[in-house]
């Protein structure tokens, strides 16, 4: 198995639906060890039919689903690893597919890759993605209390505004205040423990 013919057994299959795929070069290490990285971007139909040929074919391990906000769409790329296991053998394999903001649904692929259910939700909460056949949409890392309809990773209007952020320091519920760095730091000192006393010396005279 080699990363070109990963990319080839995709155009075969798949034909124009593969709109882009190209394979990355990159060496690291002292012995300067090259490994391959596989781009695909496909036509969103196209996406479970993929997985699951992908599955078929060469048993991949998900990484994770990625996403970001670029303006009029939303782009989802699945990092997949194929070869897991095989020192030096393994080839990351990333599928690309976007989705138009009007229309912002993807298929489940749990039923294909169980572990992916907790990226899906994920998506879900951060994205505001609709993961169609999702078996447990619970909110994961949002909690209940956080508004519907807003979205942490989205940069439109439903994105985290102003309103949204809690400063904590001024909220009270913590003693803190912001470095201006992205953190916040305890302003109390804490007392400072009182020096020990002295032993007497008992064979002072």
């Amino acid at each position: 198995m080699n990363p070109e013919e990963i990319v080839e057994k995709f155009k075969s299959k798949f034909g124009a639906g593969v709109l882009d795929a190209k394979v990355q070069t990159k060496s690291g290490g002292v012995s300067k060890t090259q490994y391959h990285f596989v781009w695909m971007t496909l036509e969103r139909p196209l996406l479970k039919d993929a997985v699951r040929f992908l599955a078929s074919e060469w048993q991949p391990h998900l990484s994770v689903i990625s996403g970001v906000d670029l303006g009029n769409i939303l782009e989802l790329t699945y990092h997949f690893t194929v070869g897991w296991g095989v020192r030096l053998g393994e080839i990351p394999v990333s599928i690309r597919i976007d989705l138009p903001k009007d229309d912002l649904t993807v298929p489940t692929i749990t039923d294909i890759i169980p572990g992916a259910l907790i990226t899906e939700r994920e998506k879900q909460e951060m994205l505001g993605i609709k993961v169609i056949g999702i078996p447990d949409a619970r909110r994961l890392f949002v909690p209940e209390t956080f508004p519907e309809g807003v979205y942490p990773w989205r940069k439109d209007a439903t994105g985290v505004q102003p309103e949204h952020v809690k400063k904590l320091w001024e909220v009270g519920r913590l003693k803190l205040t912001p470095t201006g760095q992205g953190v916040a730091v305890n302003v109390e000192k804490a007392a400072a423990p009182s020096a020990p006393a002295k032993k007497e010396n008992a064979g002072a005279n």
